[in-house]
């Protein structure tokens, strides 16, 4: 079965939906990955070129369950990166969540019942909304491991001990084998001293949670979701496109580590 693999902050801007769609797309090129798009404002689809008007069902059908898991993906352009997008009605799925039967493990009940389809796949990534409700919820109580990308200024450093917070209950509570993976440092500018001393900080207090790579403040970055395109197919030599693959490899290296350190002696 495919790892799973959430990428949740409750602060937005932090660059996890760019994340999201850039570890994907790089991982990609030697593995099959399953991208779903579980905020409603639908960054991770608009940044995969779905346009809105061509969604269709996606994350709101599966996790309502008017749609098996069959019925929601969609190809990409990217080789092996398919997705299941956010759709309109997303937004008012953590009011509907509130009274449904098991409300926490709606998707992991989808995912479970569809594993012939799941198993097309090495790496499911969730793209989960800045916030810390029912959708993100789900996806915690889904994933195996949870990635926590964290921008490279004060606030964000100051709020990430409560996502750090909500995973460890949730491990507690209702999924034992969920960990905190690693902590990605984002919109790093190497110019700033600010930028450096949270770095720094994180670093001091998360130790080897925090990946090696760090992801530069860069244009090319935030031009690419306006063509629809990752950062690495949109300009490829482009200082964020290059972070992008050096953090995907960082990841992979990590997973295998991961794998090895499972084997029995």
């Amino acid at each position: 079965m495919p790892r799973i693999v959430a990428l949740a902050n409750q602060k937005g801007g932090v660059g996890k939906t760019t994340t999201a769609i850039n570890l994907a797309t790089v991982i990609a090129a030697e593995h099959r990955v399953l991208l779903i798009d579980l905020d409603p404002q639908g960054n991770a689809s608009t940044g995969l070129g779905l346009d809105r008007s061509a969604r269709g069902a996606g994350s709101y059908a599966l996790l309502l369950g008017d749609r098996p898991l069959a019925e929601v993906i969609r190809p990409t352009r990217v080789a092996n990166l398919s997705l299941i997008p956010s759709d309109g009605d997303l937004a008012g799925a953590e009011v509907e969540l509130v009274d449904a039967e098991a409300r926490d493990r709606r998707l992991v009940d989808a995912l479970a019942a569809a594993p012939d389809h799941l198993r097309q796949f090495d790496y499911v990534f969730l793209d989960c909304p800045p916030s810390l409700g029912l959708l993100t919820l789900n996806a915690l109580v889904a994933a195996q491991e949870v990635l926590v990308p964290l921008q490279c200024e004060f606030f964000a450093l100051e709020g990430v001990s409560q996502i750090t917070q909500t995973v460890e209950r949730v491990r507690r509570a209702l999924n034992p084998d969920l960990t905190l993976s690693g902590i990605i440092l984002t919109m790093h500018d190497r110019r700033n001293n600010l930028s450096e001393a949270v770095a720094a900080d994180a670093r001091a207090f998360f130790k080897d949670k925090v990946f090696e790579t760090v992801i530069p403040r860069n244009i090319r970055i935030s031009e690419a979701p306006s063509h629809g395109l990752p950062v690495t197919l949109y300009d490829f030599r482009s200082p964020g496109a290059q972070a992008y693959i050096r953090l995907a490899a960082e990841f992979l290296r990590r997973q295998r580590s991961r794998a090895r350190r499972k084997q029995p002696a």
